[in-house]
């Protein structure tokens, strides 16, 4: 009967239909197929969702065969007809996507923590994943998501001038975006290394720009990374006798702190 609908996933939607018919012992004019996921291949492994198609056996007869049933699409090349289906994410995420589902900031902050939590667990390093809710950010600008891991012998995750931590936090927001379908600004951060490291560059920010001042010559400060200069330019965004600029190219690019003139 048309009601006795069976579900079949698979790695994309031609095999779960193939697997599906396969089960059913039935042909694709004998069934109208409902494509409910069409699934997702991941990034570097990560974030791979199986397709899922539901297959319903067509009673001769019926109203809502292949040619009439409603709101169907045909597949490329094939000239089997599909039921517009509906998208759901997989059981382990945090919310169902529908048409016009929007997801919620807690909802896209656990799907960024997920990710994070999958990719330590594929590099074979055990730590707890947070999601911090308090940052600071300059007016206008919109908060990150901070995800901060804990535990122990995490300073591999660092990396020289926190290299490796920039590298992790590059992957885990093309995953986290690719997952919610929408940009996700993911800050990662290893036992608040970042927080301290910012707050270290403040201090140093305002301490050698008075000393540019005083002595009316230009520093260039030691090569960083752009989520670090971009301290140093805020710091000292508003002071009243130098200003700043980034000089150089690639890893060698810094800070040089300028008097301003009278």
């Amino acid at each position: 009967m048309e009601n006795d609908t069976s579900v079949f996933s698979a790695p994309d939607v031609a095999q779960a239909i193939e697997q599906g018919l396969s089960s059913l012992g039935l042909a694709r004019d004998q069934v109208r197929i409902e494509i409910v996921d069409e699934g997702r291949r991941g990034l570097l492994g990560l974030g791979a969702r199986d397709a899922v198609v539901r297959l319903i056996p067509i009673v001769p007869g019926s109203k809502s065969t292949p040619e009439t049933g409603p709101d169907v699409q045909p597949e490329i090349g094939r000239g089997v007809k599909f039921e517009a289906g509906h998208r759901t994410i997989a059981d382990k995420d945090p919310a169902v996507a529908e048409p016009g589902y929007e997801l919620s900031e807690d909802q896209v902050a656990e799907t960024a923590r997920q990710v994070l939590d999958e990719l330590l667990s594929k590099m074979g390093i055990e730590g707890q994943v947070s999601i911090r809710r308090h940052v600071e950010v300059t007016a206008g600008e919109s908060p990150p998501i901070v995800l901060d891991i804990q535990g122990d012998d995490l300073e591999i995750l660092v990396g020289h001038r926190g290299k490796v931590l920039n590298a992790l936090q590059h992957i885990t927001r093309l995953i986290a975006s690719r997952e919610v379908e929408q940009w996700v600004d993911v800050v990662v951060d290893v036992e608040r290394y970042k927080e301290r490291r910012a707050k270290s560059l403040r201090k140093l920010a305002m301490h050698m720009a008075e000393r540019v001042a005083q002595s009316a010559q230009p520093v260039a400060l030691e090569p960083m990374p752009p989520n670090e200069r971009r301290e140093i330019h805020i710091a000292l965004r508003g002071h009243p006798a130098v200003t700043t600029q980034s000089v150089g190219r690639g890893d060698d690019r810094r800070v040089t702190i300028i008097p301003k003139r009278s």
